[in-house]
């Protein structure tokens, strides 16, 4: 794609701002309530770029990309999300987090998608809060998936610029 031609990219919606003032609001207190300081910075942003790869959104492989990057992560870990499973760069809570992600995004046709034993092992890297933190890092991503697969906004835009429409 040339230049020219990712500079007329648009986005299928509007930015939905000004339709819901409200998305602010719930858009600020989600990212309150996920830089608790109970889990890494860095984990939350792994989270949710292994969100973005599991649907598919262009979107937000590019932003978490980006933010990870902008906090001074390495491109060794960035890179190493999609194959986390085999790769030497985290450590066993961040592979845990990670898994966690891969199971409430990824079907189980033999049984629940987050089972005992993965809970117990998360358990055993995570108190309470950090847990209910990670819950909510994860729903965090869940809840932006919809707007960048339907809305489609324009990757790589800053936030307030990402809309053409």
């Amino acid at each position: 794609m040339s230049t020219t031609e990712q500079e007329n990219l648009q986005s299928r919606l509007p930015d939905p701002t000004p339709l819901f003032p409200e998305l602010g609001e719930i858009g600020g207190a989600m990212v309150k309530a996920t830089r608790n300081g109970a889990i890494p910075q860095s984990t939350v942003g792994l989270v949710q770029l292994r969100g973005g790869q599991i649907v598919g959104s262009t979107y937000h492989t590019v932003r978490q990309t980006g933010l990870l990057r902008k906090a001074g992560e390495t491109e060794e870990r960035i890179t190493a999300v999609a194959s986390w499973q085999d790769a030497p760069y985290f450590t066993d809570a961040e592979r845990v987090a990670l898994e966690l992600v891969e199971a409430v995004l990824t079907p189980n046709p033999f049984g629940e998608r987050v089972p005992e034993e993965l809970f117990a092992r998360a358990s055993a890297h995570y108190d309470d809060k950090a847990l209910w933190t990670l819950t909510l890092v994860i729903s965090q991503i869940c809840f932006f998936i919809p707007v960048a697969l339907v809305g489609k906004p324009i990757p790589g835009r800053p936030p307030g610029k990402n809309y053409s429409r």
